[in-house]
């Protein structure tokens, strides 16, 4: 991978933690609005419903068959529902409040600052993101992030989701980066490692998550100090 001068990179559990950050912030807001002992469902029990809610209205964004205002409107019903809670006003309060309080948390990826200080004298570095762009800019801005990439590129900002080329499109004119000289990692295998290949971009697909997917040129990482190995 001797041609590559741009690194582009997924934000959300590729870079910044999203599944250690909103764990924090959906667990404050449990405690703030007394869940536990108003309903009887520890926060331990409800966390999973939550995950599970979101992962898979975010897969249903993704194959656009819903939109991010629907996934708004039903994580939280869906996982109170999931859980026994019938409450619609404390789902939405949740979800009003959630969006602020999770950037309250900036816990990283393990291995990002050391990945990015190395890739960094020698590459430029972009970020390309489903995440919802108000969000995604406070993620980036208030953690540790700041100051590393020379592009951030939202799908928010043509309303089209990875894997859809034309986002890959938006991100190469931006950067000026050409296909032949950018690499993409990410953790999403649909998303990330099937779009960029797909794109016509060289791919590293980060398996948090032990989903043992597998591609042709496509080199599978479980820790992101693995870049190394490749650039």
């Amino acid at each position: 991978m001797n041609t590559i001068k741009h690194v582009f990179f997924d934000l959300d559990n590729t870079l910044w933690d999203f599944r250690k950050n909103a764990k924090f912030a959906l667990e404050k807001l449990y405690i703030k609005y007394d869940v536990e002992s108003r309903y009887g469902f520890t926060f331990d029990e409800f966390h999973p419903h939550y995950h599970e809610s979101n992962e898979g209205l975010w897969a249903l964004i993704r194959d656009k068959k819903i939109t991010k205002e629907e996934l708004r409107a039903r994580r939280f019903k869906e996982a109170f529902d999931n859980l026994g809670i019938n409450n619609d006003e404390l789902a939405k309060i949740f979800e009003d409040e959630y969006i602020e309080t999770i950037t309250n948390y900036n816990e990283v990826v393990d291995g990002a600052m050391e990945l990015l200080d190395y890739l960094k004298p020698n590459y430029k570095l972009h970020i390309i993101t489903n995440g919802f762009i108000e969000v995604s800019k406070r993620k980036i801005e208030s953690s540790d992030l700041n100051g590393y990439f020379d592009t951030v590129t939202y799908a928010d900002e043509i309303e089209i989701l990875k894997p859809d080329p034309r986002i890959y499109d938006l991100a190469m004119e931006k950067s000026g980066a050409k296909k032949n000289e950018s690499i993409y990692i990410g953790d999403d295998w649909i998303a990330d490692a099937v779009g960029a290949n797909a794109y016509g971009m060289s791919a590293i697909f980060f398996d948090r998550l032990d989903d043992n997917f597998e591609m042709e040129n496509v080199p599978t990482i479980k820790h992101l100090d693995e870049v190394r190995n490749y650039l």
